[in-house]
């Protein structure tokens, strides 16, 4: 089990598992998803501090591997008119992009038109891009504590530029976040797995329409 490998950290194991599988013909996004899995795992016994920081990274070098194996045969499934925009950028002060990235190959091979700021955006930057690119949704993505505070000021500048422009624009947050975090930079929902991420953007793409 790919999923296993990945939270067991065995490099090698997890990287011939998904090997197997695509010579298989398995589902891409099938295995993406269960080394996701894997990935939340090591976050939990991150949390439990079961696993220390550099065990974090490792697991997100084997995961970015996988990603770069993978990404080759997602065929993008929706063709023709766009789902929806969606404008992201890792916040001001963070330089992690491995799971704002994932987020991204999910969301364009489900139809979605992105518009990637990077990383270490700044507040100024998001507002610029918001008025230019008008998306439907907004994601900002944080994996250090540090970020949030980041995060909380971009929020803030973007809701001032909606509110002279009388729009409004769902603001999401992924990375290293939850219910508290999202309450304290005032968003307006939270994600820590890209593939529900995927869900909650076509959610509101939806109710937006």
């Amino acid at each position: 089990r790919s999923a296993e490998a990945l939270a067991e950290l065995q490099e090698n194991e997890a990287l011939a598992i998904v090997r197997q599988r695509m010579e298989r013909g398995d589902d891409p996004l099938r295995i993406i998803e269960d080394c996701q899995a894997g990935m939340r795992e090591v976050g939990e016994r991150y949390a439990q501090r079961r696993y220390f920081l550099s065990a974090l990274i490792m697991a997100g070098e084997i995961l970015g591997q996988i990603v770069e194996m993978v990404m080759p045969t997602v065929e993008v499934k929706f063709v023709g008119k766009s789902v929806g925009r969606v404008l992201v950028g890792t916040v001001q002060g963070d330089i992690h992009d491995l799971g704002k990235n994932l987020l991204l190959m999910l969301l364009r091979t489900h139809g979605f038109t992105i518009l990637d700021l990077g990383v270490d955006v700044s507040p100024d930057e998001f507002a610029k891009e918001a008025r230019a690119f008008r998306p439907h949704i907004i994601g900002l993505s944080g994996l250090i504590t540090a970020a949030y505070a980041s995060m909380r000021q971009t929020v803030s500048v973007l809701r001032a530029v909606m509110a002279e422009d009388g729009i409004q624009i769902p603001i999401l947050l992924g990375g290293q976040v939850d219910e508290q975090v999202c309450r304290f930079v005032v968003a307006d929902y939270w994600s820590t797995d890209a593939m529900e991420g995927v869900h909650l953007c076509q959610k509101l793409v939806g109710e937006g329409q």
